[in-house]
């Protein structure tokens, strides 16, 4: 009993309980993080941005309870949270209700062709994103690769998204513009911060995705499916499903442009 006692109490002086170790990863999870201010409208490589899903009447209609604006996030199993002291790549990645910044659903915009922090991101330029989950570090990076028999999304079974500590091919990520009718005459246009925007995979040239009608489960909860998939229309136009909007935060307050109302 007395070892049990001595190794309790070392093991807590450490931080190596079960309970602090959960406690730490949690408290980097759901830490308030600031986003970048867009001082032009645009958005640019090292911004700190959330990647956010849109509410839309196509999610109303469809799926009870669906409805509301989503953001991505590193999605923790209950299982993985019990043996790790960190994140651990690879990671698996939601979309959430939270529409705070915080740890957990803050990206950084990573150059992966020698732009320069600062430089606006271009529609049809290739971008990273990546985060640290509210620690220090490492930063895991945003990824998708081609379907196969053992790589898959669980629910979907469509085309997987993941986080992974290495960045190459599979992490790269380009915006289009959301009209297709439009979108070359936009190409090498700056993307606009906090408007709705198409981003592709570049390696699968499949579009980021939220479908709504898939559940998973993480530590935090029940947390939406999000899958590389691009859903088209009658008209080959991408559905709402394949929105997204950067966003950045409001210059004027410490809340973000999705809490602005709107001019009136």
């Amino acid at each position: 009993k007395q070892d049990r006692m001595r190794d309790f109490i070392r093991k807590r002086d450490r931080g190596e309980l079960l309970m602090q170790k959960i406690g730490r990863l949690e408290e980097n999870l759901l830490k308030k993080i600031k986003l970048s201010v867009s001082k032009d409208g645009f958005i640019c490589f090292g911004d700190t941005v959330m990647l956010l899903s849109p509410d839309s009447e196509s999610s109303v209609d469809n799926y009870t309870g669906a409805c509301g604006n989503l953001t991505l996030a590193i999605n923790l199993e209950e299982i993985s949270i019990y043996s790790a002291v960190s994140l651990q790549a690879p990671c698996g990645v939601s979309a959430v209700k939270t529409i705070d910044p915080v740890g957990r659903n803050t990206f950084c915009l990573l150059s992966v062709d020698g732009s320069s922090v600062g430089e606006p991101i271009r529609f049809g330029q290739k971008f990273g994103l990546g985060t640290t989950g509210g620690f220090s570090d490492p930063m895991f990076y945003l990824a998708s690769d081609h379907k196969s028999f053992i790589r898959f999304a669980k629910k979907s079974h469509l085309q997987q998204v993941f986080l992974t500590d290495e960045l190459s091919y599979l992490t790269c990520w380009q915006a289009a513009f959301l009209d297709p009718q439009l979108r070359l005459e936009y190409e090498g246009s700056p993307v606009p911060a906090n408007s709705k925007v198409i981003i592709t995979h570049c390696h699968t040239n499949r579009s980021l995705a939220v479908p709504r009608n898939f559940w998973t489960r993480s530590y935090f909860g029940r947390e939406y499916e999000v899958i590389c998939h691009t859903y088209l229309d009658s008209h080959r136009v991408e559905e709402d499903k394949n929105y997204w909007v950067i966003v950045t935060a409001n210059p004027g307050d410490n809340g973000t442009m999705i809490d602005r109302p709107d001019p009136q």
